[in-house]
């Protein structure tokens, strides 16, 4: 199946991603980091079983806020993150890359 973007013709999502002269490099690792960091969020909340509700009130942060970020419809700031991740035993660092 085939999608149309902007007049051109694409296999999937994955090809649009991986054209450089629509996705830049730089896009592409924030897309990839965004994506992964949101996926290890929702994993930790759902290992403690806890609801998006219930890590609005351990958090502080409004449950509409947490779906927005779950969601990838917003991207945090640091503050939220740090402040979503603490009830879920996480916080966030800066490492060396794989690179």
């Amino acid at each position: 199946m085939s999608i149309d973007i902007n007049g051109e013709k694409f296999t999937t999502f994955s090809d649009y991603l991986n054209d450089e002269t629509k996705v830049s490099v730089a896009e592409k690792a924030q897309i990839e980091f965004e994506t992964v960091l949101i996926g290890k969020l929702i994993e930790a909340r759902e290992e403690r079983g806890l609801s998006q509700r219930d890590l609005a009130e351990l958090s502080g942060i409004k449950q509409p806020a947490i779906a927005r970020l779950e969601s990838m419809r917003s991207t945090p700031q640091i503050d939220t993150l740090f402040k979503v991740l603490s009830p879920l035993g996480y916080t966030l660092s800066i490492v060396p890359s794989d690179k």
